[in-house]
């Protein structure tokens, strides 16, 4: 009979203090997962976008590309003094940050990494979140640019040695993020300031930059923003973050959640149900709905459409975290950092729960390229203790799990989830290969029949009991012993023996009563 093929092979990026290995899987032969690549000393480590390249910095001083696919180093760089590196979303090109040692010195480079050399150089006085990387490209790289005072700058990402080639003048701009289709639209947020209003405002990104916004959001108690485009570039989400909340409700701050549209059809505050912080936002991944975390706790979980509208309530929980995967079907809500760990998975197309779990001190999550396994991992130096690697499947049963004395990286190697086929198929064939595996053992065989007669073949599903505290569970002893049950809620035989006993004199009086009538 022929065996469906699995899904194409995934990889995992794994980072301890010793340097970083790949494990080849899931799914793992044997359990355990197989090394395509032996341990590597680095310091810090980062796949491309596309997954195309791997860039790993080996010390201060030296920074190497590998190519993915073959897992072999291709470029090697000599950069002094380098405090950071980062890697474009195609892998064509290096970025470096190192420590100035005069005001004049270009201390950021652009590397062609086909070739080795600078494509570009500038000088930044210093680095932060916020501002790194310096040059920012789209998804395609077919959009190169980076903030400046009062403007956004644009390169020719074909040949850099042009300069810059355009500039999107917006005063006072303090952040910006491209739009995920080939850099089409640019969304710009000015902060407060001298009793102005705080605003968001989206420009059209083509061959001749539009100084006109195609849409524009202001908003008061604004301290920052994080501004989420989904994948056609048709709708932007913004999350406003005020450091202090006037209704003294969240010692947190307040957070609002905005939503503007490139047609201009919507531009106003995305309804949501309860009153409380927005925890988390993410688009599918087709970028046609988008689910919030938000309330006071338990925070309550919705999913929206393209134009506002809920189309399904995910419930009520110790929530802060939400994680769709690259398919649409699945949805994992959970509660990480201060939170317990609280983990539920949802089937989006079916509209059901198929199961809850918990990852204590997770500090990153993220689903698989495939889309059918969720992994968790508690990192240094987030956390020093129960470092380790988690791995559920798509319903949140557990699959794999490793711990370390310290962890600081696990990543999945980004693919197309269009490589891998439909989540069903996958599922099924899994199932096939399981069921090949145990067709290989004799029906006979001293290990099959001692597993059988250890557990049944298809145990019943139990529900879990109820939590009873300590007062009602003594209650219960005592009614046991009056009664004669038991405290588990079994009938003992004695009390089955009684409980007949009574019912035979019932019916005794009750047939003496009609006699008497």
């Amino acid at each position: 009979m022929a065996v469906a093929e699995p899904s194409p092979s995934m990889e995992i990026l794994v980072r301890d203090p010793d340097g970083f290995v790949i494990w080849h899987g899931p799914p793992f032969t044997n359990g355990q997962p197989r090394i395509k690549l032996d341990k590597i000393q680095c310091t810090s480590v980062k796949f491309s976008e596309d997954g195309s390249k791997l860039m790993v910095m080996k010390s201060d001083s030296l920074v190497s590309i590998y190519e993915c696919k073959s897992l072999r180093e291709i470029r090697s760089l000599q950069v002094p003094n380098v405090l950071a590196a980062t890697i474009s979303p195609r892998g064509s090109y290096l970025q470096t940050f190192q420590k100035p040692t005069s005001p004049q010195e270009k201390n950021v480079v652009l590397w062609k990494i086909d070739t080795g050399d600078s494509a570009y150089q500038l000088s930044q006085k210093n680095m932060t979140k916020a501002t790194w990387p310096v040059i920012r490209f789209s998804s395609d790289e077919a959009v190169a640019c980076r903030l400046a005072t009062n403007e956004i700058q644009f390169f020719d990402p074909v040949d850099f040695s042009r300069g810059i080639v355009n500039r999107l003048r917006v005063p006072s701009i303090a952040a910006f993020e491209l739009s995920r289709n080939v850099g089409s639209y640019v969304a710009s947020f000015v902060p407060e300031s001298k009793g102005m209003p705080a605003n968001v405002q989206i420009f059209t990104r083509g061959k001749e930059l539009q100084s006109q916004p195609v849409a524009r959001r202001s908003f008061f108690r604004c301290s920052s923003v994080q501004l989420n485009w989904n994948c056609d570039s048709t709708g932007l989400l913004v999350v406003v973050q005020s450091d202090v909340d006037k209704t003294n409700q969240s010692y947190y701050g307040e957070t609002k959640l905005n939503y503007l549209t490139t047609d201009g059809t919507h531009e106003g505050l995305v309804p949501l149900r309860k009153e409380g912080p927005v925890h988390d936002v993410q688009w599918s991944y087709a970028g046609k709905e988008f689910a919030v975390v938000y309330g006071f706790m338990p925070a309550m979980v919705t999913i929206f459409d393209k134009k506002c509208n809920p189309l399904l309530e995910l419930g009520t929980g110790p929530y802060n975290t939400i994680r769709w995967n690259p398919k649409g079907k699945f949805i994992c809500v959970a509660g990480f950092g201060n939170l317990p760990g609280d983990m539920a998975f949802w089937d989006y197309m079916e509209k059901q729960k198929l199961g809850t779990t918990k990852a204590e001190l997770s500090v990153t999550s993220e689903w698989s390229p495939d889309g059918r396994y969720f992994m968790t991992a508690t990192t240094a130096p987030r956390l020093q203790v129960d470092n380790g690697i988690k791995i559920f499947h798509h319903n949140g049963s557990l699959y794999y799990k490793r711990m370390f004395d310290k962890l600081f990286q696990a990543d999945w190697k980004p693919e197309s989830s269009d490589k891998f086929g439909d989540i069903a198929e996958l599922v099924k064939s899994v199932d096939l290969l399981k069921v090949e595996e145990t067709k290989t053992q004799a029906p006979g065989s001293k290990s099959v029949q001692a597993s059988t007669k250890a557990t049944p073949a298809n145990p019943p599903s139990q529900k879990p009991a109820a939590y009873r505290p300590p007062h009602a569970k003594a209650a219960a002893a005592v009614q046991a012993e009056l009664f004669g049950g038991s405290p588990s809620g079994e009938v003992s035989k004695n009390a089955l023996k009684n409980k007949k006993k009574r019912e035979k004199q019932r019916e005794k009086k009750a047939a003496e009563a009609a006699g008497d009538a």
